[in-house]
């Protein structure tokens, strides 16, 4: 059990994406992200969301970590963490707000 200052210490946003690239550098098949996070500026993300085709992803609304540290992915610096679910083929899907909320809400 964590209580709910160890789960406010999680700061976790909505944001936007803007453009996806190829990554054929990273180990497992993934996507490159720029990500819209409102007042907090553009971000980019290592996704492995790859079933996904890159031409649905921009635009959609998606929930992100901005508050871990950089993390280095092959040749790219993954500058937060896109949150998916697994589904039944283990493919990372897609957390998303059910409406058109502005980029940079954080979640509460």
């Amino acid at each position: 059990m964590i209580s709910y200052q160890d789960f406010d210490k999680v700061d976790i946003r909505v944001g936007k994406i803007i453009s996806v690239e190829n990554f054929p550098e990273a180990k497992k098949p993934a996507y490159k992200l720029t990500i819209d996070m409102g007042p907090l500026g553009l971000k980019r993300s290592s996704a492995q969301i790859s079933h996904y085709s890159k031409e649905e992803l921009p635009g959609k609304l998606v929930l992100c970590v901005v508050n871990f540290p950089p993390k280095q992915v092959a040749n790219f610096v993954s500058e937060v963490l896109t949150l998916g679910v697994p589904d039944e083929k283990g493919r990372w899907t897609l957390i998303q707000p059910d409406s058109d909320v502005p980029p940079g809400g954080r979640m509460a």
